[in-house]
């Protein structure tokens, strides 16, 4: 299903167009050519609401292709008649002026959805930072074990601040520069070690269980972003299950691809929302209690998207795991690949 899920527009539209051609085909006598014309456009109207411009000139050219089915003389291509030529006219603008509003009305609400997301998770770190600062600074203090839990507060409450800010910041450079990736070789255990850094090691020393193949090689990709991959999918972790279950860091290669898996015990997640947790700004039903932009996940997918890899989510037996695979297109002079 996961596999599936960024071809649901294509696949919606399939299925449109096989139930309008079953009715038109059986009813084609009832049905004048113009109601025909007018069935359609239901395809092009359902996916430019989606938003996608390719999607939609796409089904646009099916659906005007499809009519060849109709229009005489019937499976030729070739039209006499101007109206059918004003009629595909009429279907790409139609098309187009949808699928703009579309697009227009979904970053509206993004940017509404953005600008809670930074009032709430901006101002509730600060507000934990304002408040530790001046207790210090007011109440003068000299019991360590007092200075060092309001600092520790500091420090935790700055580290999510970071990471919303660089979350932010990444999704920007992704989604805007032609040329995102910085790419280097990385030592892939340096990156975990170096994204276990942003959190308090008490949160995870204990349950943190690394696996690495023994002389895992060198990967090419952009360290920056790798980090920050790592980064959000620990978060995730450590959010969404209890403070004393175990977390799993899997990393395996071979000469073609380099597989990272993140695991954590907790409730199962619906089959719905697994196909979500990759949109920006989605929550899952078991999340309303718990902070976090909504983001994270996305930048994931963008990350792993970015390096011509993927991203899936799914249940185990005892919590979710998430499956990064991203593609091995250059090796080290070093390192001779094995054929599998």
């Amino acid at each position: 299903m996961n596999v599936l899920y960024p071809y649901r527009h294509y696949l919606l539209a399939i299925a449109l167009f096989a139930f309008i051609t079953i009715v038109s085909q059986v009813f084609k006598r009832e049905l004048e050519m113009v109601n025909i014309v007018l069935i359609h456009l239901l395809p092009v109207i359902v996916i430019a609401l989606r938003g996608s411009m390719r999607a939609t000139a796409v089904v646009t050219t099916l659906s005007v292709a499809l009519l060849a089915l109709y229009i005489p003389p019937t499976l030729s291509f070739v039209v006499h008649d101007l109206i059918y030529l004003w009629s595909f006219a009429i279907f790409y603008v139609v098309g187009y002026i949808i699928t703009l509003q579309a697009r227009r009305i979904h970053l509206n609400s993004i940017k509404e959805i953005l600008l809670n997301t930074l009032s709430h998770d901006l101002k509730t770190p600060l507000a934990s930072i304002m408040g530790n600062a001046t207790f210090l600074v007011e109440t003068h203090t000299t019991d360590p074990a007092v200075r060092y839990k309001a600092l520790s507060q500091i420090i935790e409450s700055s580290r999510r601040m970071n990471r919303l800010i660089s979350n932010l910041l990444d999704s920007a450079r992704l989604q805007h520069s032609r040329s995102p990736l910085k790419k280097e070789w990385c030592d892939m255990e340096d990156l975990v070690a170096i994204a276990l850094r942003e959190f308090r090691k008490d949160a995870w020393f204990e349950r943190l269980s690394c696996r690495f193949d023994a002389d895992l090689p060198l990967f090419y990709g952009d360290a920056g972003l790798l980090v920050r991959l790592f980064v959000n999918l620990l978060d995730n972790a450590l959010k969404y299950s209890d403070e004393d279950r175990p977390i799993g860091i899997d990393i395996k290669a071979t000469a073609k691809e380099l597989r990272i898996v993140f695991s954590n015990e907790c409730p199962p997640i619906a089959e719905r929302d697994l196909n979500n947790l990759f949109e920006k700004f989605y929550r899952a039903g078991n999340s309303a209690d718990i902070s976090g932009s909504g983001i994270g996940l996305s930048i994931c997918q963008d990350i792993a998207a970015a390096h011509q890899g993927n991203i899936r989510a799914y249940n185990t037996p005892l919590g979710i795991a998430f499956e990064v695979t991203l593609p091995v297109l250059r090796h080290p002079e070093f390192f001779e690949p094995e054929v599998a």
